[in-house]
């Protein structure tokens, strides 16, 4: 079955990606207007987070949301036979902040998060960094297409390191130089195991491992966000956000890294996963102090 999937999607990535994109267009009709893919949970999710906007407003972001999400899904198609020069073409990014780290022989950690193109980048980051770069991901439930992704998520070198075995696969790589990726927006499992910020209008809960493990390693942290610049055209912009975690204060890190995605959401709302449920817990007082 491995071999019978990869071989089709591989066929439909010989396509020219201005064919794909029209079939991203059919299929953004199909699942907005008519099976309405968490439909409900994306309008809700934007009425919460910008409130002052119109509903006609909100609707917008919406249908741009759901053109990025199938062009996410298409533009994934075309890795499976695309070259580097083809991610270079299509992303962009000053690396020198990573290169000085680099130089500097130090290991880092990156704070990222849903924010389209994600597969694009993995592979624009693999081909630029001169550090191995770690990435923490959740595995999928179907074992095939588990199988074919993680082989295109590693082709050019990306290490993928399970989250649910995060602990002991990343022994190997305290002792060694190396950029790790966390997605700091995942939506935790425990809201009392939590930082609380009050995220786009309403109180959210963050995940404490991204800060806590950058302290303990007293390691830099960066910040990065992907911006859209045209269809098929992404560019990565890498902030520093502290040179040595382990000299701030607990919820320091978490609150800039609060400040920085509500501003970049802001800026380009139709680039955030909107689908998933930011807000799906609701703050009470034994989930500890919002913090401000």
């Amino acid at each position: 079955m491995y071999y019978v999937v990869y071989g089709f999607l591989w066929l439909i990535s010989l396509l020219p990606l201005k064919v794909l994109y029209l079939f991203s267009d059919a299929v953004y009709g199909f699942l907005f207007y008519i099976l309405k893919y968490r439909k409900e949970v994306v309008l809700k999710n934007l009425a919460q987070a910008f409130p002052e906007k119109t509903e006609k407003e909100r609707l917008i972001i919406a249908r741009k949301f759901y053109h990025n999400l199938v062009d996410t899904f298409i533009e994934t198609l075309k890795l499976f036979s695309s070259g580097k020069k083809f991610i270079e073409r299509h992303n962009t990014a000053d690396f020198s902040l990573i290169h000085r780290l680099h130089g500097e022989g130090k290991a880092f950690q990156i704070h990222a998060g849903h924010q389209f193109n994600w597969e694009w980048i993995n592979h624009h980051y693999a081909i630029n960094f001169r550090q191995p770069l770690v990435a923490v991901y959740m595995p999928l439930a179907n074992k095939t297409f588990e199988k074919i992704f993680y082989r295109m998520r590693t082709r050019y070198g990306t290490v993928m390191l399970a989250a649910t075995e995060m602990k002991t696969r990343f022994i190997p790589w305290r002792s060694r130089e190396h950029a790790l990726v966390l997605v700091a927006d995942q939506n935790p499992g425990d809201p009392t195991n939590s930082y609380w910020f009050n995220f786009m209008g309403k109180p959210a809960p963050f995940i404490k491992g991204p800060e806590r493990s950058a302290r303990d390693k007293a390691c830099p942290v960066v910040f990065a966000f992907a911006r859209k610049t045209g269809r098929g055209k992404y560019n990565t912009e890498f902030i520093m956000a502290a040179e040595n975690a382990a000299t701030t204060s607990e919820t320091e890190l978490t609150k800039k890294y609060v400040a920085f995605l509500s501003a970049i959401i802001r800026e380009q709302p139709d680039m955030w996963l909107w689908s998933h449920r930011r807000w799906k817990w609701d703050w009470k007082p034994e989930y500890g102090e919002i913090i401000s």
